[in-house]
């Protein structure tokens, strides 16, 4: 069965959105010749291993007009831009994605990732869209949390996590660039 993954960017005290829903302590070049080597096969191997992107309405809004642009992104980006895309709005009535395929709107994100999981094919991203995140742990569907923890403390912000989540470690790996993925499995 396929896993929903959440990937989420976030300080070392829990912060995955400044006060101005901004991310600037993101301050790495994963694709850039000054990339950490070890990083950049991190990061590919992970968009290897889905075919599938569900966002939120917000998130959607903030990327459809650079993602499907980015050719300095290279293969990642091009890997993104293929994905099959599914955009949780009960607002959108369409969510174009540049000359790629659009994506699929659903109003009922839990059911959608259901209905995906039920089908053959690699992992399921949630990228980004913390208030989807949340509602998708309620709903009991994410499988796995990845966070790309960076090594800077914002002190305020919205937290990755509101209320309890009980996690179970599967991966902790240090990067020379500062970063450091943890993995974690959601506890039933």
């Amino acid at each position: 069965m396929r896993k929903l993954i959440v990937q989420q960017w976030v300080t070392v005290d829990n912060i995955a959105a400044e006060e101005d829903g901004g991310l600037s302590y993101v301050a790495v070049e994963p694709f850039s010749d000054k990339s950490d080597p070890a990083f950049k096969a991190a990061v590919m191997g992970f968009i290897d291993s889905v075919d599938t992107m569900i966002l939120g309405a917000n998130t959607y809004a903030q990327t459809k007009d650079y993602w499907p642009n980015a050719s300095e992104q290279g293969e990642y980006g091009e890997k993104l831009n293929n994905l099959a895309k599914f955009v949780a709005s009960s607002k959108l009535d369409d969510a174009p994605w540049g000359d790629f395929t659009a994506a699929t709107v659903t109003r009922d994100p839990a059911a959608t990732v259901r209905e995906l999981k039920e089908q053959s094919g690699k992992d399921i991203w949630l990228w980004g869209s913390l208030s989807l995140m949340r509602s998708l742990l309620a709903a009991g569907v994410v499988d796995e949390v990845r966070m790309l923890v960076c090594p800077a403390s914002r002190g305020r912000g919205t937290r990755l996590f509101e209320d309890r989540q009980d996690l179970n470690l599967i991966e902790a790996a240090p990067f020379d660039n500062g970063i450091l993925l943890l993995r974690y499995e959601i506890k039933e």
